[in-house]
């Protein structure tokens, strides 16, 4: 088996805390503070909403364990993309790596960055001009603080995750204890949901969950990654899971079921009744604060993926290298940072995210599907082994895999179009290596 060509110029900063603050900050952007109300559309009772966001959390916890394994058994920079490269060869890696640049990640940064651009606005009282200065605004600025070394980077990320934890606290407060949870309505049937089903609302629960696979992408950074990521994972998704449960249970408390299905952004509903417009203003500075923190996580941790295949020669050699003094691959974040600001000054971000909003998972599966491949293949030991396997690795891929076909099913055009998108990249993988090989022969 050919040996591993791990990233070696990364300086190991990020300590245990550090790491799970950013397993937190990946996952929690605005889809908790937007996301309950169209799971409440698509589900019939509290009891059925609650069990969605729990039963989607204990899956994504599983996903975790698989890549706590992953991580310990390859600790480098590059994440999924240098699992299926080694599993599933370089096609594989240059499909994730170019569907990631094109609009999972980039996607996401921008969609995300236009919800902080909508919440700052309103907590300024910024006319609707502004929702695209602070759009870019925001990307620049988490692009920039990121340039200068993980360290400082990290320290700010930590800032932002403890913040938007603080802000959940306080909307879990409210909801549970100012607003009264004695309504007897958490766990109601909503007479007008009826028979609306239960699969339709994995899709938004699965997008809020997402991003538990970044801190995989800076293995490279982590200090002891053998021991710190499998419990920086398991803590982090402890934390979010927590976090989640208790979010909806005070969004049942306050607005009820058929409340929770008829608001567009329950998160300043609960507040507003609660506390007024101070309220308002409040949770409206804590959903900033979270959206820029997961625009800094998504464009962090795609950067690394892009200088690691810039590294193997499936992308621009230029953004392999590293800054000689802060060891940050800072032409790679710099090229998805200005790719994720053309998606959003195009307007087209929206429908490219709708296109894709299944490709991380899907990509997600795959990437556990690989453990199979290291379990057969891969003589190294590690620290730490998914309990249950190999069943819990199946668990996730069959339930991902159920999800991905329901929205082929519900959704084709969308769906497809994502799939189209992804197996674009074959024919431009095939001119790179051509190219390349030309190169290579001259």
């Amino acid at each position: 088996m050919p040996a591993p060509t791990p990233t070696t110029s990364y300086l190991r900063s990020l300590r245990p805390w550090d790491a799970a603050l950013v397993v937190v900050g990946g996952i929690i952007g605005g889809g908790i503070f937007l996301n309950p109300g169209i799971v409440a559309q698509r589900t019939e009772s509290g009891l059925a909403l609650l069990l969605m966001w729990a039963a989607a959390g204990v899956l994504t916890l599983i996903g975790a364990l698989c890549y706590a394994e992953l991580g310990a058994r390859r600790p480098h920079a590059g994440g999924t993309y240098v699992y299926l490269r080694e599993a599933f060869g370089p096609l594989a890696g240059f499909l994730f790596g170019w569907t990631m640049l094109l609009v999972i990640y980039s996607g996401s940064s921008a969609a995300v960055a236009t919800i902080f651009a909508s919440y700052t606005a309103a907590l300024f009282g910024l006319p609707p001009t502004w929702a695209l200065p602070l759009t870019v605004g925001g990307l620049v600025f988490v692009t920039g603080i990121n340039l200068f070394g993980i360290r400082l980077g990290a320290q700010i990320q930590n800032l932002f995750a403890l913040l938007k934890l603080l802000a959940v606290a306080a909307l879990v407060v409210c909801g549970l204890f100012f607003a009264g949870a004695g309504h007897g309505q958490v766990l109601a049937a909503d007479p007008a949901r009826h028979g609306v089903g239960f699969i339709g609302a994995a899709l938004p629960v699965l997008f809020a969950y997402s991003g538990f696979t970044y801190l995989n992408n800076l293995a490279g950074e982590v200090r002891e990654p053998q021991r710190t990521l499998p419990r920086a994972l398991a803590l982090g998704m402890g934390l979010v899971i927590v976090a989640y449960v208790l979010v909806n249970v005070a969004y049942l408390a306050v607005l009820g079921h058929a409340g929770l299905a008829a608001s567009t952004a329950p998160a300043a509903d609960v507040m507003q009744q609660v506390a007024g417009p101070v309220g308002a203003k409040l949770i409206a500075l804590g959903v900033a604060i979270s959206t820029l923190g997961f625009c800094n996580i998504t464009l962090v941790a795609g950067a690394r993926v892009l200088q690691v295949m810039g590294e193997d020669g499936l992308f621009f050699r230029a953004v392999a290298r590293l800054h000689p003094r802060w060891r940050t691959p800072n032409l790679a974040l710099a090229l998805l940072s200005g790719w994720a600001i053309v998606l959003a000054l195009s307007g087209s971000y929206g429908q490219l995210l709708d296109y894709a909003t299944f490709g991380d998972w899907l990509a997600c599966a795959v990437g556990v599907a690989t453990l199979f491949w290291y379990r057969r293949h891969d003589g190294a030991t590690t620290g730490f082994r998914v309990p249950g396997y190999p069943w819990l690795p199946w668990l996730f891929i069959a339930a991902v895999g159920a999800v991905v076909v329901s929205v082929l099913l519900d959704n084709p055009r969308n769906a497809g179009m994502g799939m189209l998108i992804m197996a674009a990249g074959i024919p431009v993988y095939a001119i790179w290596r051509r190219l390349g090989d030309r190169h290579r022969g001259a």
